[in-house]
């Protein structure tokens, strides 16, 4: 009955470690994706979500200030008529 147990116990052991080998084996996997889409994306030129919000943010800001300044534009032009 012991004997048992221990063959029980070290294929317990067996199929654990087995679980951590594939985990890792995924995770390096996964780690070796990424890395090559973000290559592939680099090689094209393709920006970032934080780049294009960024610029967006400026051209909002951009035309904000551009409707301002033609509101006074027109304001002006109108004092002088």
């Amino acid at each position: 009955m012991q004997t048992r147990n221990k063959v029980f116990e070290d294929l317990s052991q067996l199929m654990t470690n087995a679980m951590g080998v594939a985990q890792g084996a995924k995770d390096e996997a996964e780690t070796a994706m990424k890395s090559m889409i973000d290559r592939w994306l680099a090689d094209r030129d393709f920006v970032t979500r934080e780049e294009f919000d960024a610029v967006r943010a400026m051209a909002m800001k951009a035309r904000e200030e551009n409707e301002t300044l033609k509101a006074r534009l027109d304001a002006l032009e109108a004092d002088k008529k």
